[in-house]
């Protein structure tokens, strides 16, 4: 059975969210066209009213309206799929149907009537998925951050270090001079003694 991802923009808020729909909750998208509206109580968000917007199939090309059958080649100025382009310019590219099929994996849609329940009140499963999905973010962030605390222990290691080398160097020094001067006078040196 058909399963997408669900991309919900909230104009209100200015916020987007993630939700996946799976088997019966996908089958109400199927055959569905780019500004079409649709309900949300098939998909647990009841109350709420949603249009399509866009997608993309599992290739990633995005889907564009106006556009028939699976996917076709075009070549346009600009719009969906395209950078902005100056002069003129035209560019050729693989875009999606406006229909939504099989081969769509993700949903673009946004708000067009509120429900009740905010969409950031996701179900209890899905919570735990999305805290697994940021742990992940958090220890790469904690093991860098830990990355530089030794970078940076391990430099002002070496600093002391560095700063230590010179007293010890210099002490030998010091002793050597200090053992000339306690030296007795009459003694003369071995260099002096071994040539008479």
């Amino acid at each position: 059975m058909a399963s997408f991802k669900l991309t919900i923009a909230d104009p209100k808020e200015g916020k987007t969210y993630q939700r996946e729909v799976k088997d019966a909750e996908a089958a109400g998208f199927l055959g569905l066209n780019i500004g079409e509206s649709i309900k949300g109580d098939g998909f647990g968000l009841e109350g709420y009213e949603f249009e399509v917007t866009g997608g993309s199939d599992f290739c990633g090309f995005p889907m564009r309206k106006g556009i028939l059958g699976v996917r076709k080649k075009i070549t346009s100025i600009g719009g969906v799929g395209f950078p902005g382009l100056k002069d003129g310019k035209k560019l050729r590219r693989t875009v999606c149907g406006q229909k939504i099929g099989e081969s769509v994996t993700q949903i673009n849609m946004k708000v067009t009537t509120a429900g009740s329940k905010k969409l950031g009140d996701a179900p209890a499963g899905e919570d735990e998925a999305e805290g697994k999905e940021d742990n992940p973010k958090d220890e790469k962030a904690e093991a860098a951050l830990k990355d530089e605390k030794a970078e940076a222990a391990l430099k002002d290691e070496k600093a002391e270090a560095a700063a230590e080398k010179p007293k010890e160097e210099k002490a030998p020094k010091e002793e050597a001079k200090q053992e000339k001067a306690d030296a007795p006078k009459d003694e003369k040196p071995k260099a002096e003694e071994a040539k008479e």
